[in-house]
C-alpha cells in the first residue's frame, strides 16, 4: 500500500512538470543550462531564508510556542521575498546572456527568446521548489505507519501531492509574468507576482483544513495560468487553433522573380 501511495503521489506532484521538461526543455542543451542556473538561484534564496529563520529561532525564547509560530510565518515571508529577489537577479543574468548570445551569432539574433528563458527559469524554480517541499513527504509515504490512525486526515499525502503540483505550475507562470514585467517596465505586474506568491505561502498555513487552502490555491493557479498565457501572447484564437490542430496560414503574398541568373560556362 505504501508503494502504491508513493508512486501515485509522485506522478501527481511531478507528472506535469516532468512532461514539460521532457517535451520542451530536454531537447535543447541551452534550455537545460538555463534550468540548472534557475535551480541554483532558487537554492541560494532558500539557503538565505533558512539562515534568517535559524538565527531568529536561536535568539528567541524557544519555550514560547506563539513566538515560534510567528517566527515561522516571518521566515516564510522572508523566503518568498528572497525567492522573488533572486528571480529578478536571474532575469538580469539571463538578459546579459541573451545580449551576449546575440552579439556572437551570425544573424545578430539570440538562439533563444527571452520568453523561452522566462518559461524555463520559472520551471526550474518550480521543480526545485517542489522537490524540496515534496521529497520528505513522499519518502514517509513508503511507511511504516498509516496516516490518520490517531484521528488525523487520511488525505495528507494526496493533498500534499496536489499542493506540490500547484506550486510547481505557479512558479512556472510567475516566471513568465515576472520576466515580462521586468522587460516592459510593468512594475505593478511584478508586484502582483510577489503578492500572489505571499498569498499562496500564507494559504499553506491553513493546513490541515485542506478545503480552505487547496481550493483557493488552485483557483489562484488557474487565474495565474490565464495571466501568463495572455502575457505570452496567447488568445482565444490561438487556443482554437491548438485544439483543432490548425496551423496559422500566412496571408502575405510572395512574388518570385522570373529572371534567372546567367549560367556559368
Amino acid at each position: 500500500m505504501g508503494l502504491a501511495v508513493f508512486v501515485g503521489c509522485t506522478f501527481i506532484a511531478f507528472g506535469p512538470a516532468f512532461a514539460l521538461f521532457i517535451l520542451t526543455v530536454a531537447v535543447d542543451p541551452l534550455r537545460i543550462i538555463i534550468l540548472v542556473a534557475g535551480s541554483f538561484f532558487w537554492l541560494v534564496s532558500v539557503l538565505l531564508g533558512s539562515l534568517v529563520w535559524f538565527v531568529g529561532v536561536q535568539l528567541s525564547d524557544r519555550g514560547n510556542p506563539s513566538l515560534q509560530s510567528g517566527l515561522l510565518v516571518f521566515g516564510a515571508a522572508v523566503s518568498v521575498l528572497l525567492q522573488e529577489a533572486f528571480r529578478f537577479a536571474n532575469y538580469k543574468l539571463l538578459k546579459k546572456a541573451d545580449q551576449g548570445l546575440a552579439s556572437i551569432s551570425e544573424d545578430g539574433r539570440s538562439p533563444i527568446s527571452l520568453q523561452q528563458m522566462a518559461y524555463v527559469s520559472g520551471l526550474a524554480f518550480g521543480l526545485i521548489s517542489g522537490a524540496f517541499s515534496g521529497v520528505n513527504i513522499l519518502t514517509d509515504s513508503l511507511g511504516p505507519g498509516i496516516v490518520g490512525i490517531h484521528g488525523d486526515s487520511p488525505h495528507f499525502f494526496i493533498t500534499s501531492a496536489f499542493l506540490t503540483m500547484a506550486l510547481v505550475l505557479l512558479h512556472t507562470f510567475w516566471g513568465v509574468i515576472f520576466f515580462d514585467a521586468c522587460e516592459r517596465g510593468k512594475w505593478l505586474a511584478g508586484m502582483g507576482v510577489v503578492v500572489s506568491h505571499l498569498v499562496t505561502s500564507a494559504l499553506t498555513f491553513l493546513c490541515p483544513w485542506y478545503e480552505t487552502s487547496l481550493v483557493p490555491i488552485y483557483l489562484l493557479t488557474a487565474g495565474t495560468a490565464a495571466w501568463a498565457f495572455s502575457t505570452a501572447g496567447g488568445s482565444v484564437r490561438t487556443l482554437q487553433r491548438c485544439f483543432t490542430c490548425k496551423q496559422k496560414i500566412d496571408d502575405r503574398v510572395v512574388v518570385y522573380s522570373a529572371l534567372q541568373a546567367p549560367s556559368e560556362d
